[in-house]
């Protein structure tokens, strides 16, 4: 992609869009890409592969997307900035071990994070294009900005999990705060714990975490019960949604307006950061949630509006997991591009041919879907105390272990 050379970073867009101007001239929305994501590739037949980007990028432009959302350039984090979060000695070994496929320590070299060429350099360049987006927030450069290939939620401050080497989200979060950003909110909708988060502010007050997953009694990575609520000083800044397996579109969205608004406004952030892992859809095969793709979309469009009314816009939205890697990830984050970018899709637009055609031609086993629907009819029923489905439990214990700590009322459906 051509790009141009602005204040900010560089700005790349596809032909017919690199006269953006000077300095954004305005924008409030950005994208933050680089082929050099690409080259993050667990290798073989490993499920996090990075055709999923190509594709959900390719899939955003065709439909006009880009059109709307300028994209900035990353820089590849230094050894200094990973460290705000990360052990010097992790990095260290990260950085001495790509490329050496029989290494192992650190997490490193078994079948979840197995060891690749570019393993530092290109994970380097993921952490940098979320560090990049939060100093143009914090910067008040933007107001909303994305990186789909962000999310890498798991790695802990000395080891990778979970397919994540290095915690951009994490990074993300200190960064905002390092520059003058007092509170700040993450919300994670992946279908995995987002446990790497968690744990680097777990006694970190200035920073509520909350995340909707599937339980830890039957997914990677076993935690995230709703027990589970910060510490010291921080109590109640963790908040954990662990919903059973085959909860649908119907369920999810229940549980999400039970807990996670009411929390938000309790809080009151500055920024809202949104972890966007798409391996909560039916199609997903690492996991056992059953949500379409109008669900996904919907609960982009929640964030979007929570930013608003509590962060002044103010919205960093990451990728994540995501499995189904031509029918559903190309679709779900092109609607997040969208939602950033302030122009939903309409869920019924047919997906170009020139698209499908070319997703197909990869040899990709997935036939690739003809709309960016799944044809699903949303309702939100609201919660009420006393249900009995294993739903209405999980919303149960979620609000009774953290509402009290905000002042909130677990038993009140108005709290």
């Amino acid at each position: 992609m051509p790009g141009v050379r602005v204040g900010m970073g560089d700005m790349v867009g596809s032909a017919g869009r690199n006269q953006i101007g000077a300095a954004l001239g305005g924008c409030s929305s950005v994208a933050i890409w680089d082929e050099g994501y690409l080259a993050y590739d667990l290798g073989g037949a490993h499920p996090m592969h990075p055709v999923r980007w190509e594709l959900t990028i390719a899939l955003a432009d065709s439909l006009g997307v880009l059109d709307q959302l300028p994209m900035v350039r990353p820089a590849a984090a230094s050894d200094a900035q990973l460290c705000q979060i990360h052990d010097p000695a992790y990095v260290a070994a990260v950085r001495a071990a790509s490329g050496q496929p029989d290494y192992q320590g650190f997490g490193l070299g078994t079948p979840d994070n197995p060891v690749f060429a570019a393993m530092h350099a290109s994970a380097a360049l993921i952490a940098g294009g979320s560090i990049r987006a939060a100093e143009l927030i914090a910067d008040g450069a933007v107001t909303h900005a994305v990186n789909i290939a962000g999310g890498l939620h798991h790695a802990m401050r000395g080891c990778a999990s979970g397919f994540c080497v290095y915690n951009d989200a994490a990074l993300a979060i200190s960064t905002l705060l390092g520059r003058g950003i007092e509170r700040v909110a993450y919300l994670d909708v992946d279908v995995h714990h987002g446990d790497g988060v968690q744990a680097a502010f777990y006694d970190d007050p200035r920073v509520l975490t909350i995340s909707v997953h599937e339980s830890p009694y039957t997914l990677f990575p076993g935690t995230g019960y709703p027990e589970e609520v910060g510490a010291g000083a921080a109590a109640g800044t963790a908040v954990n949604v662990a919903l059973p397996a085959g909860t649908d579109d119907d369920g999810w969205l229940r549980a999400f307006h039970a807990v996670v608004p009411g929390v938000l406004r309790a809080f009151r952030p500055d920024v809202l950061v949104m972890q966007c892992g798409c391996d909560t859809h039916r199609e997903d095969p690492l996991a056992n949630l059953l949500l379409s793709v109008d669900c996904q979309r919907a609960s982009y469009l929640a964030g979007h509006e929570l930013a608003h009314e509590l962060c002044g816009g103010r919205l960093l939205a990451l990728g994540g997991g995501g499995y189904g890697l031509v029918r559903v990830v190309p679709r779900a984050w092109t609607h997040l591009m969208a939602v950033v970018a302030g122009s939903p899709v309409d869920p019924t637009r047919e997906i170009p041919a020139a698209w499908r055609a070319d997703a197909g031609r990869r040899g990709l086993r997935d036939v690739p879907a003809t709309s960016m629907t799944d044809g699903a009819e949303l309702t939100v029923r609201p919660w009420q105390p006393g249900g009995s489905d294993a739903v209405d439990r999980a919303i149960a214990a979620s609000r009774a272990a953290v509402f009290p700590l905000h002042g909130l009322d677990p038993d009140d459906p108005r709290d």
